[in-house]
């Protein structure tokens, strides 16, 4: 593939904000594939608290990933943010990332953060099925999302493959059952599924009685179901449990570049995202992602994230070019 005009037009185009500070004080540059709205309000209060500008620079996950392993050294980002932790490990692998403080990733429990300190995880989200209540009862759905591959879920099921949130699920099972089986489940799904551009789609059809059920992430459902309902009042939530790997909780990642020549600064920044009062704006947010510092918890009724039972995986061994491979190989991509 050529990526060089896709990195070039990702850089000319990249969104820059600016939180509150003079142009002549200090600033951070931050590469960011979170959700921008999400990120602009942190912007603006880190800014309040510290007087340290932000200038974001939004993007896909493994656009931005592939963009600042091209830049190297030369890159001018102080922080990298994801939506997921496939495109953290390929910069990680890069060789890119400053190693992190203990002091700054000690409120985030150990499974949400690499072994190496290369980064932390902030903010996650928990895979889920998405059930049409007329036409599924809560009794008949899978003990695994393993199982949406066999016959009996043959025209059944929808999901949303070309975006990151997908293909680190498929990083998960990929983590968790191997090349293989990962590829047989790509194969399964293919057959039985529908696929749709987007997540909210994938809760559309299903709320709508397109399809019976779909993979999402829990806040798809729980952001509609707080706005208004309109295309979730006729499904419910399903949760896989015992570590399968339809519980697989992905992590957003924040890592400092190796190459920045504002390192104090970036570290008061990522300082701020693991801590209670910057974990606490990302609660009250429209986001309804779950906060990974223990102190912070999302008001009801979003199900509590010390109720989830996700499998446990090595965030840094996410491979998302193995994903991407595979993805391409069934057809999905």
């Amino acid at each position: 593939m050529k990526r060089a005009p896709l990195l070039l037009a990702l850089t000319l185009a990249a969104t820059l904000f600016t939180a509150g500070c003079g142009e002549d004080g200090p600033s951070i540059v931050v590469y960011n594939a979170q959700h921008e709205e999400l990120l602009v309000d942190l912007a603006a209060d880190f800014t309040e608290q510290t007087g340290i500008e932000v200038q974001l620079r939004n993007g896909k996950d493994l656009e931005m990933s592939a963009q600042l392993v091209a830049e190297g050294d030369a890159s001018p980002a102080d922080v990298f943010l994801t939506e997921n932790s496939p495109a953290m490990a390929q910069v990680e692998r890069a060789g890119l990332f400053e190693t992190l403080a203990p002091e700054l990733t000690a409120d985030i429990p150990e499974q949400y953060r690499p072994t190496s300190a290369a980064w932390t995880g902030f903010v996650a989200r928990s895979t889920v099925l998405v059930y049409n209540t007329d036409l599924v009862d809560a009794a008949e759905l899978p003990d695994s999302i393993l199982d949406l591959a066999d016959p009996e879920w043959d025209g059944r099921i929808s999901f949303s493959p070309t975006g990151a949130d997908f293909q680190a699920i498929v990083a998960g099972v990929l983590d968790l059952e191997g090349e293989q089986a990962t590829r047989e489940w790509l194969a399964g799904i293919k057959a039985n599924g529908t696929v749709y551009d987007g997540n909210n789609v994938v809760l559309q059809s299903v709320d709508s009685g397109q399809s019976e059920v779909g993979i999402i992430y829990h806040y798809y459902w729980y952001r509609d179901q707080a706005e208004n309902g309109d295309v979730s009042d006729n499904s419910e939530l399903y949760f896989f449990g015992e570590q399968d790997p339809g519980a697989f909780v992905s992590v957003s990642g924040a890592g400092i570049l190796a190459s920045s020549d504002n390192k104090p600064d970036a570290e008061k920044f990522i300082s701020y995202l693991t801590s209670e009062g910057g974990q606490q704006v990302l609660a009250d947010s429209y986001a309804l992602e779950y906060p990974l510092n223990p102190a912070v918890q999302l008001e009801p009724p979003v199900r509590p994230f010390s109720d989830l039972e996700p499998p446990a995986v090595n965030v840094s061994d996410l491979d998302g070019a193995t994903v991407v491979d595979l993805m391409t190989e069934a057809g999905f991509l």
